[in-house]
């Protein structure tokens, strides 16, 4: 082995060892690096640790001594401190849209950002009640396909699936769907794409997830118009479980307790007027459909519909054919 490589490895080596193993709680002293390294078949003496150290810290590596026995060196400051890779290990273990399969890749992944010992803490189960993970491992590849269309500029084609009675995926038309991509929106714990459909002259929007056979073509996107004043914030907040409708401007009188899950979902930036002293009235741009309806219907009798008229009326008309 030559001079030069033997210097490389020795201070890669060493580099792994603190990544891997070393903590505020889990130190390594010269002398276990020295062995560290002459099981890997490589000879070194104090001072090439001290000076190995010396030039991963002026690498800008946080490479910490501390005296107090059992004496040893640590990796101090790191890219994700602990805390915040227990928020992503939580946000990826509790998330439907990420397989259980893809979740424990996932997360894997992430202990390699800390130490060993403080990977142990990691090693956690979120429980969320009623939470199902998705089946569909194909969905990360949809997200890729859909973010390369969106960069390039161009036109998709796809497959789009629903569910049979079986309890399978099949196709909702024999033609496969042709649309514009602009924007991937994250809402109610699943992915949809924002397109623009160019036979309709519309903005759409799909779940991801029943997205096969994604095709990139060369076509230059269409709708960049349509798509100029879309707000995909504004968007999820009006359209409830992503089911379109037509859009109106509805206002609601709710009872005082009920303000939370008003803000809830249509944002801390929506207007709030008082409507006596137990109640409030709050106007927004929904999308009126079923799921709308049914929102209302879980908040119970202290919501109403006071405008428009034609939206109260049909909401009355549901509640009656339901009961």
């Amino acid at each position: 082995m030559a001079k030069v490589s033997v210097g490389k490895l020795k201070l890669l080596y060493i580099l792994e060892t603190l990544v891997r193993d070393t903590d505020q709680k889990h130190k390594k002293g010269t002398a276990e690096l020295i062995e560290m390294l002459k099981a890997r078949g490589l000879s070194a003496e104090r001072k090439s640790i001290y000076d190995d150290i010396e030039t991963l810290r002026e690498f800008g590596l946080d490479i910490i001594y501390d005296k107090e026995e059992p004496a040893g060196y640590y990796m101090g400051e790191r890219d994700f401190q602990l805390a915040e890779l227990k928020l992503l290990v939580d946000a990826v273990q509790s998330s439907k849209f990420i397989t259980a399969k893809k979740s424990a890749v996932l997360i894997s992944k992430l202990e390699k950002l800390t130490s060993v010992g403080e990977a142990r803490n990691l090693q956690r189960q979120v429980y969320v009640s009623g939470r199902i993970k998705t089946m569909n491992e194909s969905i990360y590849y949809n997200v890729d396909a859909v973010h390369s269309a969106i960069a390039g500029n161009s036109k998709i084609s796809f497959r789009y699936m629903v569910w049979n009675l079986e309890k399978q995926l099949v196709p909702k038309s024999d033609r496969a769907v042709t649309v514009s991509p602009w924007a991937l929106v994250w809402d109610d714990e699943n992915y949809y794409m924002i397109a623009f459909d160019g036979e309709s002259g519309i903005m759409k929007h799909y779940r991801v997830d029943k997205m096969k056979d994604i095709r990139c073509l060369q076509e230059p996107r269409e709708g960049r118009e349509s798509f100029k004043g879309f707000d995909a914030a504004g968007f999820a907040k009006k359209t409830f479980g992503m089911y379109g409708g037509r859009t109106e401007k509805v206002t609601l009188e709710c009872d005082n307790s009920l303000v939370g899950p008003i803000l809830d979902r249509f944002g801390t930036d929506v207007i709030i007027v008082p409507s006596g002293e137990e109640r409030f009235k709050v106007t927004h741009e929904v999308a009126v459909s079923g799921q709308f309806f049914g929102w209302l219907v879980g908040l119970g009798p202290g919501v109403r519909i006071v405008y428009p008229q034609n939206v109260a009326d049909e909401f009355r008309d549901r509640l009656r054919r339901m009961t």
